[in-house]
């Protein structure tokens, strides 16, 4: 059977509520008391004393071998997908080469942030500690390509999680100056628009936030006309889809006869299960009006997270439920 998700805004959702769930409370009272010139977790304010329109372009002296291997780690970060060809350059001109040894602390969960970090060669392991007292978990090895490091940048809140280089690495960082003026908008604008919707999909409830928002950042739009099918039955699934403008249904063939079996209007989700299961799709879904969508494949939710299964164990109760469907 095919279940209709629906997903809506909490209006009694506020900003200080979201951003508390990005540290937890204990971490919030400490930075308050303790960092007097960052009392606030939300973005950075530009006012008499911090104008924006005052920021001076950063360039560091690099060699053509480096700008071109920025250039191609950028196009793999998400955190970058937003920029113009103009934003892209000064961007790639304030980047700074960085070598880390195996073993080498690269940012440490607490500690205040200046920086953002593009992968360009080696590993690097991911490590959180979620509640005060726990052992630290291992979320995840970030490899070439991504990025790390934007959190304390994007909300002006200490680092979410340490991170120590698994083998020699290279990294190309990114000063928060540059950040604040040429790719945080773009990338807390698509944030925002995206967390919401994450954060009301079940089989995601036990990501952490940040998790969540790494996520939001690899979202991609795709865009469907009236009677396109955006899945077909019986194919092999790896992507699921949120629908952010039109109408679809869903239709199953049975005995050479194609019905329609269910709905689907803005907000609502499907093929989430292609996340956990590579089994073929149970239905059709066909676009009723002109639609947009936006999706996930497994290939990227493995490469950002790791393998959702692991999510879900963190609570068997929903892990059994979604093995069994």
């Amino acid at each position: 059977m095919i279940q209709k998700k629906v997903l809506s805004s909490s209006d009694e959702s506020s900003e200080d509520e979201h951003v508390e769930d990005l540290m937890d409370k204990q971490k919030l009272v400490q930075a308050k008391a303790n960092k007097p010139t960052r009392t606030s977790v939300s973005a950075e304010v530009y006012g008499q004393f911090n104008k924006k329109g005052q920021f001076q372009p950063k360039k560091v002296n690099k060699s053509e071998d480096a700008i071109k291997r920025i250039k191609q780690r950028m196009s793999q970060a998400f955190m970058f997908s937003a920029l113009d060809e103009h934003e892209l350059a000064i961007v790639i001109d304030a980047m700074e080469e960085k070598k880390f040894k195996a073993g080498d602390f690269v940012i440490k969960q607490g500690d205040d942030g200046d920086v953002l970090y593009v992968v360009d060669q080696g590993q690097l392991d991911c490590f959180k500690v979620f509640k005060k007292g726990e052992p630290e978990k291992h979320l995840k090895v970030y490899q070439p390509g991504e990025s790390f490091g934007e959190l304390a940048l994007l909300y002006n809140v200490p680092r979410a999680a340490t991170i120590k280089a698994k083998t020699e690495a290279i990294c190309f960082s990114l000063d928060r100056e540059t950040f604040n003026h040429i790719v945080k908008d773009a990338a807390a604008k698509k944030r925002e628009k995206y967390e919401e919707f994450l954060s009301k999909v079940e089989l995601l409830k036990d990501m952490d936030p940040y998790e969540r928002l790494q996520i939001a950042d690899a979202l991609k739009v795709q865009k469907f006309n009236k009677s396109d099918y955006i899945i077909r039955q019986g194919e092999q699934g790896n992507t699921f889809y949120f629908i952010q403008k039109g109408d679809c249904i869903a239709t199953k063939t049975e005995n050479g006869t194609e019905k329609e079996v269910y709905s689907y209007k803005v907000g609502d989700y499907f093929g989430e299960l292609a996340l956990i299961k590579h089994e073929p799709r149970a239905a059709n879904i066909v676009a009723q009006s002109e639609v947009i969508v936006v999706y996930l494949d497994s290939d990227s939710f493995r490469r950002l997270i790791g393998p959702v299964d692991e999510i879900l164990k963190r609570n068997m109760s929903r892990y059994e439920k979604y093995v069994k469907k």
